[in-house]
């Protein structure tokens, strides 16, 4: 049985604190961790406890709490259901922030990573797809608002798809359609055709980021040494020197 068949969902609740607090940090305290969850510190003292037992944390008392491996992989799989159930709620379904995140909350400790990779697949097409996606989720945001204008008849609808799509078609006229990570604009997706290096492929694979997954680049942040990019759930910085190993074709 895996650990996390083993996690109550009020210790998953804390591990994912404890990941958030260690990423702005660099290491959490008690008093963090407390403040965060709004509990006391019997509780917080309680979890880490069981957490150590466990063998995902290293704790000592008044010391800093810092995740083990195993802890740290756990708490990003937990972080990114949580992300990926946001976003769906948020993006998809209209859901207002606020509510969609306390929703998520709940969420993350029920859904499985087959039915959660499902979700994020299903994303991935509306966000995509050149004929429906984009249809569906504004005919479905105009439902949530009750816009009741009439919709398009199918031949209109088709018309107007493919319209688009010769546009975004355009758009790509004159790049090559293979390409690297680096190269893309925030914006822009790519499928991965194949990443080079032997150390890139398993620091990526272990992101679960590989040949066949579609990638998003987010942003490119100041320092302008990396892209913020977004794959299957997962919000992940690469270097330019990473993601000029990783080859992708246009996605549109």
């Amino acid at each position: 049985m895996a650990k996390t068949d083993i996690l109550s969902a009020s210790l998953e609740d804390y591990l994912e604190a404890i990941f958030h607090i260690v990423a702005e940090k660099h290491a959490a305290k008690a008093k963090d961790i407390a403040k965060r969850l709004s509990v006391n510190n019997s509780s917080v003292t309680g979890a880490l406890r069981a957490l150590a037992e466990k063998g995902l944390v290293n704790y000592a008392p008044y010391d800093v709490i810092t995740l083990t491996l195993e802890g740290n992989k756990l708490a990003e799989d937990i972080v990114r259901k949580h992300e990926a159930l946001r976003d769906f709620l948020v993006n998809i379904l209209c859901v207002e922030e606020t509510e969609a995140e306390e929703a998520a909350c709940k969420m993350e400790h029920a859904v499985s990573h087959i039915i959660l990779n499902k979700l994020i697949l299903f994303m991935e097409f509306l966000e995509s797809c050149p004929r429906y996606g984009d249809i569906w989720i504004k005919g479905f945001r105009k439902k949530c608002g009750s816009i009741c204008k009439p919709y398009e008849d199918c031949e209109s609808c088709i018309s107007r798809c493919l319209e688009d799509f010769k546009k975004k078609r355009e758009l790509l006229a004159g790049e090559s359609e293979e390409t690297v990570l680096r190269k893309l604009n925030p914006g822009q997706k790519g499928k991965i055709l194949k990443i080079r290096g032997r150390e890139v492929s398993r620091q990526m694979a272990t992101a679960g980021v590989m040949p066949g997954s579609i990638v998003e680049v987010e942003g490119i942040p100041p320092a302008g040494d990396s892209i913020d990019v977004k794959v299957r759930g997962y919000h992940l910085n690469i270097r330019n020197d990473d993601a000029s190993k990783i080859t992708v074709k246009l996605y549109m």
